[in-house]
């Protein structure tokens, strides 16, 4: 089998529109039709939902006070405009974060979440983000373990990164399995 892989002079989100057109192109291509999308504010689930007509489109946006106590970084408006078109957003905790994050904060520590964030981040920030939100959305039973999902994932704003991967539950992690990237930057 032979695969082609793009990659980026630059991370972010001005590779938003190629990513989103290379993962419908590979989706069509192998016949999957789930793709699990990091959004933030919504800005990029919005530009997903529009350009993976079609495809089942899963937003995992992160937890309510991530950013700030008592606040939502995924606007009403964007969750408003996914949502009609078919997506679904998933709020959650980010795996390698949650309790982790806490005991990092208090304690001036890292802990075992922060080494696998660290250890898949020299393949890039985007990769980390795609194997986080795949096991998120497995978690929450928005994907399936037993199929393969296209994931993007991105360096701060927009996108970077997608990759065909098989997903796991956070208690299987290392059952995931990176399948292709089909694009990242170039580090």
């Amino acid at each position: 089998m032979e695969a082609k892989t793009v990659y980026f002079e630059r991370p972010g989100r001005e590779n938003t529109d190629e990513v989103l057109r290379i993962v419908g192109q590979r989706a069509r291509e192998l016949g999957i039709k789930t793709v699990v999308v990091a959004s933030t504010g919504g800005d990029t689930a919005v530009q997903a939902v529009e350009a993976l007509q079609g495809l089942r489109v899963i937003v995992v946006t992160h937890s309510h006070g991530f950013r700030e106590q008592n606040a939502q970084s995924f606007t009403e408006e964007n969750r408003q405009m996914v949502e009609s078109k078919g997506g679904i957003i998933f709020t959650g905790t980010h795996l390698f974060a949650g309790v982790s994050r806490a005991i990092r904060n208090k304690f001036n520590t890292y802990v075992i979440g922060d080494l696998f964030a660290s250890t898949l981040k020299v393949l890039g920030e985007g990769m980390k983000v795609v194997v986080e939100i795949s096991v998120m959305a497995a978690d929450a039973g928005l994907v399936r373990t037993d199929e393969e999902v296209i994931a993007i994932g991105g360096t701060g704003r927009g996108t970077d990164t997608a990759v065909v991967l098989t997903p796991a539950n956070s208690q299987n992690f290392f059952d995931v399995k990176v399948h292709e990237i089909l694009c990242k930057p170039h580090l």
